[in-house]
């Protein structure tokens, strides 16, 4: 599950992995400057696939990015998911710290 929230030009990217699948997704968006950070936190999902539930250890997973760069960010991780269908939806953020937000824009592409 794939969930973006933006500042005006800077969106943070909320997303769930299999624990299998996180690293190295992280990993290619930090190092292609796609996103500038991400935090992740072990949690439990339960969810309707095929017909059944399923229940599986997954990261929830915090990515700050430019919203310029969202599309990017959307390819890569369906390029670099392993699953089939992962939610992707953007939801605004009211305020952000300005140097933080100045961080952002400067370490990403």
């Amino acid at each position: 599950y794939i969930f973006v929230a933006s500042v005006t030009s800077l969106p943070m990217v909320i997303a769930i992995f299999q624990i299998v699948n996180a690293e190295n997704t992280i990993k290619a968006l930090v190092e292609e400057r796609l996103v500038v950070c991400a935090h992740t936190i072990n949690i439990q999902s339960m969810y309707w696939w095929d017909g059944k539930i399923e229940n599986h250890p997954e990261y929830f997973v915090q990515m700050k990015t430019k919203k310029s760069l969202f599309k990017e960010v959307e390819k890569r991780i369906k390029e670099l998911h392993n699953y089939e269908v992962p939610e992707i939806a953007m939801i605004d953020i009211k305020d952000g710290s300005k140097e933080f937000l100045d961080w952002i824009d400067k370490e990403t592409k």
